[in-house]
């Protein structure tokens, strides 16, 4: 597979209105763990925790007056995979990727969750390149033709989203996830993650294609589990 090309690199510069000092650091972003141990998965989450920050912020200052649970709601339908798969169509990722060969002709290149996962690996990029207002700015750039009502609340909450409300609703620590395995081929890899949550007894498994397939498949065992001890 061949590098990112200083065209392809520019011009994904230019949609994203930000130039890297560090290329590299684009570079890693764009590449998945089938094609190098030096991958964006680190990346990826570092850009999941300035990705939440950002649109935490967006949403504070468009939408004056919004409770704090439909903020909650809202910004879970705003960092979705859905909607990062959509953010990285218009940021043209998917001819930029570098993924290992059987990645490649398994599909990885259209794959959502891989697609996804770029979108906030570019954005732990940016943050680690030009620090947290530049990568704010970049954030709100791409949410800016996306439109954000008051309305989404009533979009179906993920899993991750139910737990984090549900223990919120009960003062409970918000859950913490950490990814115990990852097993199979490069092209093909299942992600075990443990979900746990401080000062109860409580700890589920998931697992998925992804590492935020996993997460939420954790968060939904959990929160049935918790379910069923408070009934």
């Amino acid at each position: 597979m061949k590098q990112v090309d200083d065209t392809g690199l520019q011009a994904l510069q230019q949609r994203l209105q930000h130039s890297f000092e560090d290329p590299g650091l684009a570079r890693r972003a764009l590449t998945h763990r089938s094609f190098s141990a030096e991958h964006y998965e680190r990346l990826e989450f570092l850009g999941d925790s300035v990705l939440g920050l950002a649109v935490s912020t967006l949403l504070f200052q468009q939408l004056k007056g919004t409770p704090e649970g439909d903020l909650s709601r809202i910004r879970a339908n705003l960092v979705k995979q859905d909607t990062l798969h959509q953010i990285a169509g218009r940021l043209q990722l998917a001819p930029l990727l570098r993924l290992g060969e059987g990645e490649a002709k398994s599909g990885g290149r259209e794959r959502p969750s891989i697609l996804a996962d770029a979108v906030e690996a570019l954005i732990g990029a940016v943050y680690l390149d030009a620090g947290y207002d530049r990568a704010e700015a970049v954030v709100h750039r791409l949410y800016a033709g996306l439109e954000i009502s008051k309305a989404m609340p009533a979009a179906s909450k993920d899993p991750k989203t139910a737990l984090q409300e549900w223990l919120q609703a009960r003062r409970k620590p918000v859950p913490q996830y950490e990814v115990a395995n990852i097993s199979g081929a490069a092209h093909a890899q299942t992600f075990h993650v443990q979900c746990t949550v401080a000062g109860l007894q409580a700890r589920t498994l998931g697992r998925g294609p992804s590492r935020r397939a996993a997460e939420q498949d954790a968060a939904a065992a959990m929160l049935q589990q918790l379910q069923a001890q408070h009934r």
